[in-house]
């Protein structure tokens, strides 16, 4: 059934990437880490192609870092704030710096008008820093 499936998806023109779950994911810090500041983090997604804002093709959107916010819902347009930290130019990675303490970061994927795409593009993980 898998080979029949790849050698549709192969005659069509597609790759079997085009049909990968959409997901984002921390690549550091790991959840539960324990850092210091400035807390580098980078941000992956699968699934989509990062674009900077204002780009509005098909699958496509950038990331952005909540830190100690609520989950921003599907279709509404991620604040920008000290909490809400946009990469619109379509970066991956950055450095943060934080207070001592502990925090709960949120990276959440958005479309080029800073639209959420919601709970499925986003990730949660909890950091402490010293």
């Amino acid at each position: 059934m898998m080979k029949k499936f790849a050698v549709a998806a192969a005659f069509l023109g597609l790759s079997t990437a085009a049909f990968a779950q959409q997901s984002v994911s921390f690549v550091e810090p790991a959840d539960g880490a324990t850092v210091t500041s400035p807390v580098k983090v980078k941000f992956a997604v699968t699934g989509m192609e990062v674009k900077p804002a204002g780009d509005m093709t098909a699958n496509t959107g950038h990331h952005h870092l909540l830190i100690n916010a609520a989950p921003v819902k599907a279709g509404e347009v991620v604040p920008a704030d000290e909490h809400h930290i946009h990469f619109g130019k379509g970066q991956t990675e950055t450095e943060v710096k934080l207070a001592p303490g502990t925090y709960v970061l949120s990276m959440q994927f958005a479309n080029g008008l800073h639209q959420s795409y919601g709970p499925g593009m986003a990730k949660d993980i909890k950091i402490t820093v010293k």
